[in-house]
């Protein structure tokens, strides 16, 4: 039977039920229901595993740690990763491994080098959720800028009024009608400054997303890109504080830990170019809670749009719902449930076509 070490990450454990006959019920039943409601998980799974005739069923080894994977490498045939490391020890405690998959396009932490030595090929992926990620990033973007949020619907004189807009009619003798409702403050992203906290695959999604539209793109974060990837990209990099004081928009794009938890501060927040936007796809408790809403109350934070939420699902009386300028999504930037799945599809095949190529059949 096939042995594949897989990172128990978020995404990566559900190939545990796909391709594993001996995973907890427990484990198959949370998936399922997972994903019910964008697809029947058992019928996927059934015309996953007819695809892959030579990988099901398979020996799934879900490892957590650095010190797990070390230890259920011998006698694996593939190996699959976002954060683990592979290195030359790794490698040359698994001779017979197939393919290194590394779930994601940066490969820092694999030893490329010793896996061509060594003959295994490395595979990388886009994950399609990254890819969601940054498409509901510019949606949220442009719902903040046109007022969507406020405006959806009100299209009768009285659902403007009772929203307090100032609806009378134009003298179209001499003017044109559009705008009926006067709607005051709307934006245009051509010409002005997005600034990205955190550049790396969403970050860089979110990039080549908005070229199109004539923006400026800054980054900060820890790490500087080379200047070719700057290049490819069309950014500027920034220190953190220039990122506040000259962006129109602001978007996360970092990891939750120790260094980023409360990032975006009372500080950061009173640095921002007055009537900038705020956007958050990543973790809410990168933003300090506090100073977010001290900055709405004083409307030197312009609007705000926040997919990710101190609790969720947020309590009725959560304060941010009571802020007609904050657009608030219930942590769906990741797409459908699809995306993620496909994502397990093209590992799978990866592995497929690994395996026949290390094992090719007679002729």
């Amino acid at each position: 039977m096939t042995a594949i070490v897989v990172e128990d990450e978020k995404v990566l454990r559900m190939l545990q039920p796909l391709l594993d006959p001996d995973t907890p019920p427990e484990r198959i039943a949370a998936v399922t229901d997972y994903v019910a409601h964008d697809l029947d998980f058992e019928s996927w799974c059934a015309a996953v595993r007819a695809r892959v005739p030579k990988l099901y069923p398979a020996s799934v080894r879900l490892v957590a740690t650095q010190e797990a994977l070390r230890a259920n490498l011998a006698g694996s045939n593939a190996l699959v990763v976002e954060s683990l490391r592979m290195d030359e020890a790794g490698l040359a405690a698994v001779p017979g491994l197939a393919l290194v998959q590394k779930f994601g396009l940066s490969t820092a932490n694999i030893d490329l080098a010793a896996c061509e030595r060594r003959g295994v090929p490395v595979r990388t992926l886009r994950r399609r959720s990254n890819i969601a990620v940054a498409e509901h990033t510019l949606a949220l973007m442009l719902a903040l800028a046109k007022q969507l949020h406020r405006l959806g619907g009100r299209v009768s004189a009285e659902r403007l009024r009772d929203a307090g807009y100032d609806y009378r009619k134009f003298d179209t003798r001499y003017t044109g009608a559009n705008n009926y409702g006067r709607v005051g403050g709307l934006r245009v992203l051509r010409g002005s400054t997005l600034g990205v906290l955190g550049m790396g695959e969403i970050g860089r999604e979110l990039a080549s997303l908005v070229r199109p539209f004539g923006m400026t793109v800054k980054y900060h974060q820890r790490r500087r890109l080379r200047p070719e990837d700057e290049k490819a990209l069309g950014v500027v990099y920034c220190s953190f504080t220039e990122l506040f004081e000259g962006s129109d928009t602001i978007s996360v794009h970092v990891p939750l830990n120790a260094e980023t938890r409360g990032l975006v501060n009372r500080d950061a927040l009173q640095r921002i170019r007055p009537g900038a936007a705020l956007i958050n796809t990543s973790r809410a408790e990168i933003v300090d809670r506090a100073a977010l809403i001290e900055a709405l109350e004083s409307r030197r934070l312009g609007a705000a749009a926040l997919d990710v939420h101190y609790q969720e699902p947020c309590a009725p009386d959560d304060p941010l719902l009571r802020f007609d300028n904050v657009l608030m999504t219930p942590h769906f930037a990741g797409g459908p449930r699809t995306a993620l799945l496909g994502d397990l599809e093209e590992i799978v095949f990866n592995i497929e076509q690994a395996l026949k190529a290390r094992h090719p059949a007679p002729q």
